[in-house]
């Protein structure tokens, strides 16, 4: 068979040493994951990130910078800087040049939940999925700009068919099917540490997802940025799936983002304390990129400066917007641009030479993975402006404690309080439940108070409180 020949050239023939004892189902599977495997790339991967080790060029922290960020004033509403942000990236929403792009490929094992992590309820009065929170603040967007604003949905393959039959199940939550794209994330085979592809069944390859960065790959392989280019698509706004508050479309990032030119943007958040986990944004030698908290030396993480503030205070929450040629240099490899994969170490079951399944305890064998924050060194002015965090970032990643579903639903209540504030709403000091605020009332608090304008409501603080669209 052709592709056997193909993987025996490369030498991974290990990889078929089962094949008689399969039946066909299992060989037309164990094919299928050999023809997702680019052989010449692992080539390079294993010559480079295994068998030396994954060296690579030593970061001089001595030279490390605070990468500037642009600061968010007290009141939007009244910096001339930011109110001319806003509206030109209104003005692209209302064109139609941008498009959202939600990185889902996750499930909710680590919050004790079942399915797929966008389908997990987060909302604290009616429990809405991450999903319905998405797609409502996408749909109060496009008809407040009165415009169509694809929305581009990465899975992966052990969440896809559940994540389509989701949205399909609840009728896209009131958007049109057709304007909402599912495509699967890209995967990789692990290596043992000779660099030999690893089966985790006599008829299955040990795959996994190739990190979040892979993400821009697959959706050129997916046919995404063709129909995004093609649709007149200019900016892609793309965050995670795990994070109810961000904004899909931002109008003020999206202007920033066009204005200066710049063909990766990125949101930052100082950091509450020195270790918390978020990325640094840096300079290194002129270069912007982020380092990872975990590679952060102690001493640079307790750097502060004569207010007391930390020094490297910039963090990143995973939140961009990216040029859409930009987009396809990175996953095309074209002007000579390629995200680089990372080694991971893991525990890899693993079939032995006896056909028998083995768990070991220590790490045997490689995984690789990209991370799309990686393409900021490569893009032109890389901007980089302050959010806060109830206007943008509470993700639910642990069963309980922080960043958990309990601390989330107390950010969004926060959020809702702030807003009532704003329109002279005294929330009781005592009050003890919770409150909601659909995306289709308001999506912010300059919407809200848009809203309540038009449509003031008597609220009841003795159970409950919900805002309807």
């Amino acid at each position: 068979m052709e592709i056997q020949q193909l993987f025996e050239s490369h030498g991974q023939n290990q990889v078929f040493r089962f094949w008689k004892e399969l039946s066909e189902q299992e060989r037309s599977q164990l094919v299928s994951q050999a023809e997702e495997i680019d052989l010449r790339e692992l080539d390079n991967l294993v010559d480079t990130l295994v068998k030396r080790k994954g060296e690579t060029a030593h970061l001089d922290y001595s030279k490390l910078q605070p990468a500037p960020y642009l600061p968010i004033p007290e009141d939007r509403s009244k910096d001339a800087q930011w109110q001319e942000a806003k509206r030109i990236g209104e003005e692209a929403l209302r064109a139609g040049k941008v498009a959202a792009f939600t990185v889902a490929g996750g499930q909710g094992t680590r919050l004790g939940y079942d399915g797929p992590k966008g389908t997990f309820p987060v909302t604290p009065v009616k429990s809405k999925s991450l999903f319905q929170v998405f797609a409502e603040k996408i749909q109060a967007a496009r008809v407040c700009y009165q415009s169509s604003i694809p929305w581009f949905i990465m899975t992966s393959d052990i969440n896809h068919q559940a994540t389509v039959s989701f949205f399909e199940e609840n009728d896209y939550f009131g958007l049109e099917a057709g304007s909402v794209s599912f495509f699967r994330q890209g995967r990789m085979p692990a290596v043992d540490f000779e660099g030999k592809i690893i089966l985790d069944g006599k008829g299955s390859i040990a795959m996994s997802p190739d990190g979040h960065g892979g993400a821009l790959r697959a959706l050129d392989r997916s046919g995404s940025l063709d129909a995004m280019q093609k649709a007149g698509i200019e900016a892609i706004s793309y965050f995670q799936v795990d994070n109810p508050l961000v904004q899909p479309v931002d109008p003020y990032f999206i202007g920033f983002h066009l204005k200066t030119g710049s063909t990766m943007s990125s949101k930052m958040l100082p950091k509450a304390y020195e270790k918390e986990k978020l990325g640094h944004f840096c300079v290194l030698d002129g270069t912007t990129q982020i380092v990872e908290y975990s590679d952060m030396p102690d001493e640079l993480c307790a750097l502060r400066d004569e207010d007391g503030q930390l020094s490297f205070r910039a963090g990143s929450i995973a939140i961009h917007v990216i040029s859409l040629s930009f987009a396809r240099d990175l996953a095309t490899g074209g002007s000579d641009l390629s995200l680089p994969f990372h080694r991971a170490d893991k525990k890899i079951p693993f079939v032995d030479e006896a056909g028998e399944i083995q768990k070991p305890d220590t790490p045997n064998g490689v995984k690789f993975e990209m991370f799309v924050f990686d393409a900021i060194p490569f893009a032109n002015n890389p901007l980089i402006i302050e959010t806060t965090r109830l206007n943008d970032f509470s993700p639910v990643k642990n069963a309980e404690g922080v960043d958990s579903p309990e601390s989330c639903k107390a950010d969004q209540v926060a959020l809702y309080k702030s807003w009532l504030e704003a329109v002279g709403v005294s929330v009781p000091d005592d009050f003890a439940h919770s409150i909601e605020i659909s995306p289709l009332f308001a999506t912010d608090s300059d919407s809200f108070v848009m809203a309540w304008s038009r449509k003031p409501q008597r609220l009841d603080f003795s159970g409950d409180i919900y805002i309807s669209g």
